[in-house]
Parts: C-alpha cells; structure tokens; sequence
C-alpha cells in the first residue's frame, strides 16, 4: 500500500467507517449505496455520508467520479496492495457476473417499458375516444339522457386515472434504478429505449 498519505485518524467516525468499507468492497458506490448499505449497522445519517465522503475525495483518500448529477466513490487503487493472480481472476468473475446480473436488468427494463407502453397507448386511445365522445355529448342537445351522459364521463374519468396509476407506478420503479445507476436519467432513458409522453407533446386530458 502506498504510504504517500495517512489515512483518518483512528477513531475518526464516519471518514474511518467509509474509508474502510470502500477499501474493503473496492467497488463504486453512490453516496445514496453506501448509507443504505451502512446505516443500519452504523446509524450514520445520509449528511453525515456525503460530507464524509467528499472529505475523503478531497483529501487524496478515495477517488470521485462523476456522471451527470450523480457522483460515485471509489478506493484509489494507489493506496491497495496489488492484487495476486487468484485475486485477480475472482475479480474477473464478479464483474463478469455483475455484467451479466446489469444486462438482465437493462432487459428487464426493456421488456416492462414495452409491456407497460403497449398498455399506457392503449389507455391514451381509450381516453381519446371518451374525451371526444363526451365532448359531442357536452355540445349536443336533448340527443342523450342524463344517464348516457354520466356513464360516459365516469368511463373517461376512470381511464384517466388507470393511465395516472401506471405512469406513477413506471416513474417509482425507474427512480428506484436511477438510483444506482452511474449515468444520467437521459442516458438511460436512451439506452434502455424509454419514450415519455413528454417525447410526443402528450398530457392527460383535464379531469372533468
């Protein structure tokens, strides 16, 4: 290891606890990774993460490394003792698994995307169909009854909210990746080969 610099001085709370976990992983992690793989055992709040983290980061420590609004963190390879042979062909094998374990998830994306797509282009038809049906209805004159009229307006209003509904559950479950993922929402967004409604000026009727 080299001995260009001293490490935290022992005892030094959450910079030491970092330090060695980093060390000891030697892998990146996002500041959100380590304090939710940390907090528990430590009780270290996210504040007190971050700040240790950048701590480090400026003191030669560890290094950082961004990608897009996000930063993540890593031991400097400087600092660790060279890695055997045997050493170096189990980490082959985890990044080769981690690889792998990444590529399913990237299709896992793909294939939820396009399921819930189909079914979010489905329901856009729906509520375009009700929302001209009820608009003809709103402009007719004695042509429907009361009822006629409700039920419309209650469909339209329940395809909008299903259409709702899905698009939230899309968004929570794409934060939820986002959130370790080393790249921007827009890289992956390109990636995976995700479109928003935004992409094509869409927006939910108005509820009526």
């Amino acid at each position: 290891m080299s001995k260009g610099r001293e490490g935290p001085a022992a005892g030094g709370g959450a910079t030491a606890i970092l330090l060695r976990y980093l060390r000891e992983q030697n892998r990146p992690y996002s500041a959100q990774d380590v304090f939710g793989n940390l907090q528990r055992e430590h009780g270290l709040g996210k504040a007190a993460v971050v700040k240790a983290l950048e701590q480090l980061a400026q003191q030669g420590h560890i290094r950082e490394k961004a990608y897009g609004k996000q930063k993540v963190y890593f031991a400097d390879q400087e600092q660790l003792p060279a890695a055997g042979d045997a050493e170096l062909r189990v980490l082959d094998a985890d990044i080769s698994a981690r690889s792998a374990e990444l590529q399913a998830l990237l299709q896992g994306c793909r294939q939820l995307e396009a399921d819930m797509a189909r079914e979010v282009e489905e329901l856009k038809k729906d509520c375009a169909s009700y929302t001209e049906k009820l608009e003809r209805i709103k402009s007719a004159t004695n042509q429907v009854t009361p009822e006629e009229k409700e039920k419309v307006c209650s469909e339209q209003k329940l395809y909008c909210k299903e259409w709702r509904r899905r698009k939230r559950m899309a968004t929570e479950l794409l934060d939820a990746i986002l959130e370790g993922y080393p790249k921007s929402k827009k890289q992956f967004f390109e990636e995976v080969g995700i479109e928003t409604d935004e992409d094509h000026n869409v927006t939910l009727p108005t509820a009526v």
